[in-house]
């Protein structure tokens, strides 16, 4: 059985977001900061990222759904989402 998976968002230091999938958010935007090797190509390039989004789904394959769905939103609706659900 699959642990618990998270959709997130992470704002860069260029104000554009990332969205992306992890069992362990907190680790995975520490690489996204920290670590050349595993951090997104995109995100490597607008050092430092914050979290500004998490969403906690049951499993890889949701996760998946909900990140295509969450691409497809353009910026505004992005913008919404995040201030609607503002991560501490």
């Amino acid at each position: 059985m699959d642990s618990s998976w998270h959709v997130y968002i992470v704002r860069c230091a260029d104000h554009s977001l990332y969205t992306g999938i992890a069992t362990d958010v907190a680790r995975r935007v520490l690489e996204h900061n920290e670590n050349d090797k595993r951090a997104a190509r995109y995100t490597r390039a607008r050092r430092p990222v914050q979290l500004v989004y998490s969403e906690s789904v049951p499993d890889r394959s949701s996760a998946l759904k909900r990140e295509h769905q969450l691409r497809r939103l353009g910026r505004t609706q992005k913008e919404i989402l995040v201030a609607k659900n503002q991560v501490s």
